[in-house]
């Protein structure tokens, strides 16, 4: 079997904090697979670990929401990258407020969608959650901020957290 070690290494693509609510619990990890995979209609693609407390979480949501990060937040991936809501509850150490269906919206995150599940795909150590776009942050004034890239967290492995 081929590994992408050699393809992958090059990619630095941004990282996520997806959060989830179901059944009287909430939870959120750092995520660096995700990426739109439709325009018309809108589609994106969020991909959680199977070993990750999120994923368990996600299951059982009708709502994700994604939150893109800034260069500058590399604090906020940390919490959510670094440890597990197994053991931690992160969102008592950040504001938020519930969103659309009771998906946690973080208030650092400026740039943030919330989307219905639409389907879940399997994909080896990860399922994908494709969702449909419902609910959008308010723009933000002039250029998007340099984003946080999987480079800046390296210490922290994307929706691995221990």
């Amino acid at each position: 079997m081929t590994e992408l070690d050699a393809f992958t290494e090059g990619l630095d693509g941004p990282v996520y904090v997806v959060t989830a609510a179901a059944g009287g619990r909430r939870a959120g990890c750092l995520v660096g697979f995700a990426s739109q995979c439709s325009i018309h209609p809108p589609r994106f693609v969020v991909w959680l670990s199977t070993a990750n407390h999120t994923y368990r979480v996600a299951r059982e949501a009708s709502h994700l929401t994604v939150h893109l990060l800034r260069r500058d937040q590399a604090a906020l991936a940390k919490l959510f990258g670094g440890r597990t809501g197994d053991r931690v509850d992160k969102f008592t150490r950040t504001p938020w407020r519930p969103g659309t269906e009771g998906s946690p919206v973080l208030a650092e995150a400026d740039t943030w969608f919330t989307g219905r599940v639409e389907g879940q795909i399997e994909g080896g150590d990860h399922v994908g959650f494709l969702l449909a776009p419902v609910r959008e942050g308010p723009p933000t004034e002039g250029p998007l901020p340099a984003l946080l890239r999987y480079s800046d967290v390296r210490d922290v492995e994307p929706g691995h957290a221990p």
